[in-house]
């Protein structure tokens, strides 16, 4: 249920800024479409940076740890014919993560979407929650999408006021836990919450330059010390016999990318996990 976190030391050697030419290049700055994925360079990430070049946008690809899946990611997209680059920030430290849009104008231009993938995802229930990883958790997972959408906010021209073509948006990647809860890692649950109403909240103070959407996918890929059958079972807890996978995900962000008359509002793609109430997470309930 969690992308990559993006914590790492930080070091400029994947991503030069200088992509080779493609086709995009003769067409016009304004007929490009760019999207800044964190924790791009891995699952989910992954296939949301990959699902998007596929559709014509240009990607930057936020890593922390994962340097070399990151050069993968930028590798594949380039042969697609778009540009891609990757940029390194260690999500809990502010000043790297307000970097990051800054970085992006610079090498492929404004980017049209910010799509908040990256989080931590740590077990922890009520009876051994702590402050520091709570703590840490927030930074991640609320603290970087809040200055994300600031300096994405701040990049946004002041024409985009008047001029829908101009506006952005982000896109915070939830869990549909939040329509269905269970005691289960309760400091991530805590820090989805947080990001839910941050959601909102953002969207009425961003307006109408930025919109700012919700995006609460289901269990979609074998995490942890799961097992493959554990996870088959678990996947198929649900009233359409399965959970989201990685397409459906892709297929949805996209259609929030583009939809500019959303904002303020959670898209759930989880083939109705949300529906069926579980005493504790379905990971447990599954045979891991």
């Amino acid at each position: 249920m969690s992308a990559s976190s993006g914590i790492g030391v930080a070091d400029r050697e994947i991503g030069t800024h200088h992509a080779p030419a493609d086709k995009s290049a003769s067409d016009p700055a304004q007929t490009r479409r760019v999207v800044l994925v964190t924790g791009g360079a891995r699952r989910i990430g992954r296939a949301l940076s990959v699902g998007f070049a596929a559709r014509g946008w240009d990607v930057a690809v936020h890593y922390g740890e994962s340097a070399n899946e990151a050069e993968e990611v930028v590798a594949e997209i380039r042969a697609m014919g778009r540009r891609a680059i990757a940029l390194h920030a260690d999500l809990a430290n502010e000043a790297q993560v307000a970097r990051l849009v800054p970085d992006c104008v610079a090498a492929l231009g404004l980017p049209a979407c910010v799509l908040n993938n990256a989080s931590r995802f740590e077990e922890d229930t009520a009876r051994d929650v702590g402050y520091d990883r709570l703590q840490h958790l927030m930074a991640i997972n609320v603290g970087a999408p809040l200055v994300l959408a600031r300096t994405l906010w701040a990049a946004t021209p002041e024409a985009a006021m008047d001029d829908e073509t101009l506006r952005t948006c982000v896109i915070n990647v939830l869990d549909q836990k939040l329509y269905n809860m269970n005691p289960d890692y309760l400091s991530y649950t805590l820090t989805k919450a947080a990001l839910q109403n941050a959601t909102v909240a953002l969207a009425q103070a961003l307006a109408p330059k930025l919109r700012v959407v919700g995006l609460a996918p289901g269990l979609t890929l074998q995490s942890g010390d799961q097992t493959q059958d554990g996870f088959a079972a678990a996947h198929k807890v649900t009233p359409l016999g399965r959970a989201s996978r990685p397409g459906d995900l892709v297929e949805a962000a996209l259609y929030l990318a583009q939809a500019s008359g959303v904002t303020g509002t959670t898209l759930v793609v989880d083939g109705g996990q949300h529906l069926v109430p579980l005493p504790r997470d379905v990971m447990f309930l599954t045979g891991g």
